[in-house]
């Protein structure tokens, strides 16, 4: 972790810094895991950045996350910083959820969308990760479609521009 803690820090949270350089250095899942335990770190940047490297590894290597699972729910329930919450939204649906996992996660996600005090990033990837979800759980549809009309009618652009991009994907 020092060498990961090292490259992520510094700067200010504007800024990626040199994290982007961490993504070669995955390599497997030991990597990933010391790259992971950097979401506990005390620095807010710290975690915001590896965060946002392990949003962008996992995308293409879901796996990863497997033995993370009980963590990153945990981590959603116990999330302050915005920047750590926009990236948790986008790795809960890519998560293999039992009943009671999924059902709660979508509880998590669906109340960041639409609460008027989280930042437009939060809500936005909190919309898009409900919609990974009903990939999944195709059921929960129209509960999703109630949750995007009471988010609409606040009428923000980049949360409206996200709606209108989802809806043409269905």
């Amino acid at each position: 972790m020092i060498l990961f803690e090292k490259i992520l820090a510094g700067g200010d949270l504007r800024s990626i810094g040199k994290s982007n350089s961490i993504l070669p250095r995955i390599k497997n899942q030991i990597d990933f895991d010391e790259l992971f335990k950097c979401l506990f770190h005390k620095e807010r940047l710290v975690k915001m950045r590896a965060a946002d490297i392990i949003e962008k590894i996992s995308l293409h290597n879901p796996q990863y996350l497997t033995r993370h699972k009980k963590e990153i729910i945990d981590l959603c329930n116990a999330a302050k910083d915005k920047e750590l919450k926009w990236h948790l939204a986008l790795l809960i649906p890519r998560l293999h959820l039992h009943t009671k996992e999924f059902d709660n996660a979508w509880n998590t996600l669906t109340k960041w969308a639409k609460d008027k005090t989280n930042s437009r990033i939060v809500r936005v990837n909190s919309i898009q990760g409900l919609f990974e979800m009903i990939k999944q759980k195709n059921k929960l549809e129209k509960d999703f479609h109630l949750t995007l009309s009471e988010v609409e009618i606040e009428n923000i652009p980049s949360i409206n521009a996200r709606i209108r991009n989802i809806r043409k994907q269905i």
